[in-house]
């Protein structure tokens, strides 16, 4: 069931648009918020592993965050979509948790969370292998599916090319 805007409490509101816009990443700088939204995630994720988890990369904590910021992320997207726009541009907290998927089981150095960067946008633009099909799932679970969808794929190519080239 769809909230309409006037049934919705302002609090809980703002706490959606808060987590669906990724922090306000997807509303600055009006042009591109998904291309902002996933550069954003990178940086968050890099900060986070070298101020707060000193470089682990792929620990426990940063699975952690991606689960619990897919959940909350399926609720904020679902929350602020209308009938008309189930998946509202400024919703990017979907091009965080796919842009981190990207990179899992990277190494944490910019070549490889740039390559991340590139691979996901193309992904995401492109959405091939079916992925597109993720988007018709109801709600805020199309909006993140699709998104990850892309992250597995890019995944799995950027850690087959790590393996085979890099190893």
């Amino acid at each position: 069931m769809r909230h309409s805007s006037t049934t919705k409490n302002p609090a809980v509101s703002l706490v959606a648009e808060t987590i669906a816009t990724g922090f306000g990443s997807g509303k600055w700088p009006f042009v591109a918020p998904a291309t902002v939204g996933s550069l954003a995630a990178l940086v968050v994720y890099f900060l986070l592993d070298r101020a707060v988890f000193n470089g682990e990369g792929d620990a426990v904590w940063f699975f952690g965050l991606i689960a619990i910021t897919a959940i909350a992320g399926i609720w904020a997207t679902g929350y602020i979509g209308t009938e008309g726009d189930h998946d509202p541009s400024r919703g990017v907290i979907d091009e965080w948790v796919g842009m981190w998927v990207t990179i899992a089981f990277l190494p944490a150095t910019w070549p490889w969370l740039v390559a991340g960067f590139f691979m996901f946008r193309a992904l995401d633009i492109l959405k091939p292998f079916g992925i597109r099909r993720l988007e018709a799932v109801p709600r805020g679970w199309g909006v993140m599916l699709d998104d990850v969808g892309a992250g597995i794929v890019g995944a799995v190519v950027l850690n087959v090319v790590r393996l085979i080239f890099f190893a």
